[in-house]
């Protein structure tokens, strides 16, 4: 999706396109087997979702249909992991890829031994003390516990592409009568809440350095034209 000429433009695929994904289920597939995507359009052509699916299809509220719908049934189904992973913008990994990621973003620490090496803020140690007993929590709840009455959405991006939290669900908010009400919100957990430490950390016993290049190599697999700058941009 790009501004051109004072308007959000998607740019889509053809509906005879043999591989455009067409539902929920061929997203999750489709995450799979590419291992990681964003959502939306990049520096690298045809690595999103945008670029595999009907722009006429977006923002139209049928879950069958809709992509940004999909982006919901696809984080609730928990066989992949959808957070704001590529320069601070939403996309999936996918369960196999994922330790990977964490690997590389998270370059061997936890999240209190990052913050005692003084590479994350004040803000995301509030955050991430939140989740210290596998919470899973609105960024409103987080703002509500923070008490501060400013937004937290700057600290829970950062702290989605060090891979520290992930989108677990969304959901609308209830009013006192129990009725749901508005836009949807991400509800926020660790990765770990959903598929066990284990598996989440299953490429620390690489380096880094190493899961990046991985990550790297599998980006050049698929779109072989794609420049390391344009690669270092989209996967820090």
């Amino acid at each position: 999706m790009r501004h051109e000429n004072g308007e959000w433009m998607l740019h889509g695929t053809e509906a005879s396109d043999p591989l455009r994904i067409r539902d929920p289920e061929g997203l999750i597939a489709y995450v799979e087997q590419a291992g990681f995507l964003p959502l939306f359009q990049n520096e690298i052509p045809g690595f999103s979702v945008e670029e595999h699916t009907l722009a006429a299809d977006w923002w139209t509220g049928d879950p069958e249909r809709d992509p940004w719908e999909w982006r919901s049934i696809a984080a609730r189904s928990h066989r992949v992991a959808y957070g704001k992973f590529f320069s601070g913008k939403a996309g999936f990994l996918s369960l196999e890829w994922l330790p990977l990621f964490v690997n590389h973003r998270r370059d061997g620490y936890d999240f209190d031994s990052l913050y005692e090496a003084g590479k994350a803020g004040h803000r995301e140690r509030q955050i991430m003390e939140l989740f210290t007993e596998g919470a899973s929590l609105f960024s409103w709840q987080i703002r509500q516990l923070l008490d501060t009455g400013k937004s937290p959405e700057g600290a829970l991006t950062r702290l989605q592409m060090q891979l520290y939290l992930v989108t677990e669900d969304f959901q609308q908010r209830l009013s006192k009568q129990s009725v749901p009400y508005g836009m949807s919100a991400a509800r926020y957990c660790t990765p770990e809440k959903l598929w066990g430490y284990e598996a989440v950390t299953a490429a620390y016993g690489e380096s880094p350095a190493d899961s990046y290049d991985r990550i790297r190599q599998q980006i050049l697999k698929r779109y072989p034209d794609a420049s390391d700058r344009a690669i270092r941009r989209i996967c820090p």
